[in-house]
């Protein structure tokens, strides 16, 4: 489904990623998105040069709605996706406004407050049209661009930019987009409608497209397919028995021709009867395995036409059923009879269901009656099982009371005692049975107690006492040096720490300041990676005009050379060297770069030497001492071409002898900067 059908340059089309996919997420295009209120008309055309090929940029409402457009979308273009939950707005500050407005009183204002768009875009508005101020004449766009370095377009769509470009004429072939799109507001509603009628069209596809997956998944639609693939294998089979009987033909055709020539060479050549009868042999033998061959494929074929006329049959007859059964369905809904041998029905089931409610419950009682039964049957035998018990336990303790009055002579004197109430032996109120048992467990501890005490411990725990101790002194010492090495590093740590950030803080400053000089209007700095700690690591982050780049892969050969140089002179810089020799820094570089570089080194870098490979102008410029190396009969000489003045060697380097035998080398000048 396609979601506009407006201008080609103003239309964004795309399928749904998947089904039920929400279109709203979908924002559509900043040029659809931005209306120009009347009042504002005049400023349209600056307004769309402010904006620039970001007007065809599509607002998104988060990145994964725009992974999703880019991966399943289908999308006939290549697009910009602009993700709200992403996007980073650049919006000048009150300073600069304030700045702006004294340099061109009334005659400046910022796009973004020159145009109307819904509120549920605005960082996406920000970032199109934040850092950009709209101007009235050239006048004011160069004070307020090299004045406030802020970047600005007149009326007639000239643009000023804080590093000195300028560009303008005639305007672009695109102009007039903004308000082409606000004359097309009254056809929004339409188009709404329309995009409403498209998601609906597109459920029904997705319905229809499940209820055909529902009938391929049918018995009939397995049975028809498996009746083809039969069919197919019948084809096959009727071919290849064809070919065998062909191969069977030509068989027969070579043993009648082999037979003949037997009986030409019978009389004169016994060599070549043997040869032929082998021949023979060898054709019949092959003959035999293709009539086996031919033999199986015609069994296989007959079993495919049974197994197709039996599926057929089947087929029949099910179709046969379930007519019947559809015929049978009509008549018993169309006979009134069958509604009340229907209700009849219900009532002998509900009789019958009573019934059988009633005989569940007479088993239920009777199964409790048998339980009782058999529990009253299994206490009688326990009684009677601690009935002998008891009187096996009785004849023991008579045994054993004998004998412990044989044992001891106080039980006869004190047995009159036994049993009183409040003497010594009133044994109605002591629990017989909890001390027995208690005494035989006293007797087992005691028993237990006795095989592993250990006689000789006493003459060992005034040893052990004594390891105890200085086990225990020595750890102390242990935790007290553990102390004192965790207190070191964390103080290493901590002057790890304040070193690092202070070479972090003159390293990021002399390296912005650097790349600064270099490549002006533009800034880079060094700072730690998103979420991370200094100590974690840092990342390079580059500022070209009011952009911040994400990455170093947008920049160019010769930025990326900028950056590096620049990172490498301010490390440089931080513990300075009294002399450096640097071979072609300035190969991927222009020439006003080249100044730069020479007049850095000039600058920052009085206390130390340099000696500098080039063959560029900028660097000679700014050299004290210059050499020049001439290619002559197979080896470089190396000449002092100037002392003080790099502009009269470059003048006599115009002029000068071209050296022998260099063909196509280019001659290597040194400069050497102090």
């Amino acid at each position: 489904m396609l979601l506009n059908s407006g201008l080609s340059n103003l239309s964004f089309d795309y399928t749904s990623p998947y089904p039920n996919f929400d279109r709203s997420k979908v924002k559509g295009l900043v040029a659809t998105l931005t209306s120009v209120p009347p009042e504002h008309t005049n400023q349209a055309t600056a307004l769309e040069i402010a904006a620039g090929g970001k007007l065809y940029n599509v607002v998104v409402q988060d990145e994964r709605v725009g992974k999703d457009l880019l991966q399943n979308g289908k999308l006939k273009k290549r697009v910009t996706i602009i993700p709200l939950n992403k996007i980073n707005a650049f919006m000048l500050s009150a300073q600069k406004l304030a700045q702006v407005e004294h340099l061109a009183p009334g005659k400046a204002n910022v796009a973004l407050s020159l145009i109307g768009y819904p509120d549920e875009v605005a960082r996406a508005m920000g970032y199109v049209f934040g850092d950009t101020i709209i101007c009235a004449d050239a006048e004011s766009a160069n004070a307020v661009t090299f004045g406030a370095k802020v970047r600005s377009v007149t009326l007639n769509g000239d643009v000023y930019d804080p590093s000195g470009m300028l560009s303008g004429g005639a305007p672009p072939s695109g102009s007039g987009i903004l308000l082409r799109e606000r004359g097309e507001g009254a056809g929004r509603e339409r188009r709404e409608q329309w995009k409403k009628l498209s998601r609906d069209v597109e459920m029904k596809e997705h319905e229809l497209r499940l209820l055909n997956e529902q009938i391929g998944g049918s018995n009939a639609a397995r049975l028809g397919a498996e009746v083809e693939s039969h069919k197919k294998a019948i084809v096959e089979l009727r071919d290849a028995v064809q070919a065998a009987k062909d191969e069977q033909k030509a068989a027969e055709k070579d043993v009648k021709k082999l037979e003949k020539d037997m009986r030409e060479f019978k009389d004169n050549k016994e060599g070549k009867v043997s040869e032929l009868k082998s021949e023979i042999s060898r054709q019949k033998s092959a003959l035999q395995k293709q009539a086996v061959v031919v033999k199986t494929r015609q069994k296989e074929h007959q079993t495919a036409l049974l197994e197709l006329e039996q599926m057929e049959t089947d087929i029949q007859a099910a179709d046969v059923a379930t007519g019947n059964a559809l015929a049978q369905i009509d008549s018993l809904q169309k006979d009134a009879r069958h509604a009340k041998a229907e209700a009849r029905l219900q009532e002998e089931r509900a009789t019958l269901t009573r019934f059988d409610n009633e005989l569940k419950e007479l088993d239920d009682a009777i199964k409790v009656q048998k339980k009782g039964i058999s529990d009253a049957e299994l206490n009688v035998k326990r009684l009677e099982h601690e009935i002998s018990a008891l009187e096996k336990d009785k004849i023991t303790s008579a045994g054993t009371m004998g004998n412990l009055e044989k044992q001891y002579d106080w039980i006869r004197e004190e047995c009159q005692s036994f049993g009183k109430p409040g003497s010594p032996y009133d044994f109605a109120s002591v629990d017989i049975v909890a001390l027995s048992a208690k005494a035989g467990e006293l007797e087992a501890r005691q028993r237990r107690m006795k095989k592993k005490v250990n006689h000789k411990v006493m003459n060992m725990i005034e040893t052990v006492e004594k390891k105890e101790f200085e086990i225990k002194k020595m750890m102390a010492t242990v935790l007290k040096d553990k102390q004192k090495i965790e207190d070191t590093i964390a103080e290493l740590d901590r002057y790890k720490r304040d070193a690092l950030q202070k070479t972090w803080e003159k390293v990021d400053g002399d390296f912005g300041a650097i790349f600064a000089e270099l490549l002006p209007g533009n800034f880079a700095k060094l700072q730690p990676p998103e979420g991370q700690d200094l100590m974690q690591g840092l990342e390079v982050k580059v500022r070209l005009g009011s952009v911040w780049k994400q990455s170093l892969t947008e920049l160019s050969g010769g930025q990326r050379s900028l950056i590096a140089l620049s990172l490498i002179m301010a490390l440089l810089q931080f513990k300075p060297a009294p002399m450096y020799i640097l071979d072609e820094i300035d190969a991927a570089l222009d020439l006003s770069h080249t100044q730069h570089i020479g007049q850095l080194f000039k600058n920052r870098f009085k206390g130390s030497q340099f000696i500098v490979v080039s063959l560029k102008e900028g660097l000679f410029t700014n050299a004290n001492v210059l050499f020049r190396t001439r290619f002559r009969d197979g080896t470089s000489i190396v000449e002092r071409t100037a002392d003080r003045s790099g502009s009269s060697l470059y003048h006599n380097a115009q002029q000068g002898d071209e050296p022998e035998n260099v063909g196509s080398r280019r001659s290597r000048r040194t400069a050497h900067v102090t």
